[in-house]
């Protein structure tokens, strides 16, 4: 079963810019048909992190996203370039974003955010022990920080005001963590 049933017949490169490229591949389909596949290749790990109170809190950050022509609060994220340390991106994305950082840090959830399409691979930290210090973010992000209760971001998830794959899952696994008593 977990044998590739695919057969690659050729390969072109259609796109590329330092963040992603994008492969279209000839194949065979797992029943022997003729087809066309494309690939979304990311260049960065995607990091995540739920920064996390003692009272509960958790830190949201907005932005509106060009893709999806939207706003969207989503948990602090960003991007670990291949063959780095994601946690060491983490740390970085937390920092710049909200100007957090943190004495503990937990792996929390790996996961390919759409794998019927990209190779995309992320990574979700929780990060405690919270000192608060200046943001930096980049010049290409316009930031608003929001600060709110474990139960408040759990029903935005609920709601469909969280969208972000990254995030609602984040949000999901620490809500089911303080069910379980494992928080």
């Amino acid at each position: 079963m977990e044998k590739n049933p695919w057969k690659i017949i050729s390969e072109r490169n259609i796109y590329e810019n330092k963040w992603i490229g994008l492969t279209e591949y000839a194949v065979l389909n797992p029943s022997g048909g003729q087809g066309i596949y494309g690939k979304v290749h990311f260049k960065n790990t995607a990091v995540g992190v739920v920064a996390l109170d003692k009272d509960e809190q958790l830190w949201l950050v907005g932005q509106y996203r060009f893709t999806l022509d939207q706003y969207s609060w989503e948990i602090p994220e960003g991007g670990a370039p291949i063959g780095t340390d994601p946690l060491d991106s983490a740390k970085r994305e937390l920092r710049e974003e909200t100007g957090l950082s943190a004495t503990t840090w937990q792996h929390l959830q790996t996961m390919h955010l759409s794998n019927s399409v990209s190779d995309e691979l992320a990574i979700i930290y929780l990060a405690t022990g919270l000192a608060q210090g200046e943001a930096e973010p980049e010049d290409t992000e316009e930031l608003h920080c929001r600060k709110v209760s474990l139960d408040e971001a759990w029903q935005m998830v609920d709601k469909g005001i969280i969208t972000d794959s990254m995030s609602v899952a984040a949000i999901t696994k620490i809500k089911l963590m303080k069910v379980l008593g494992q928080l």
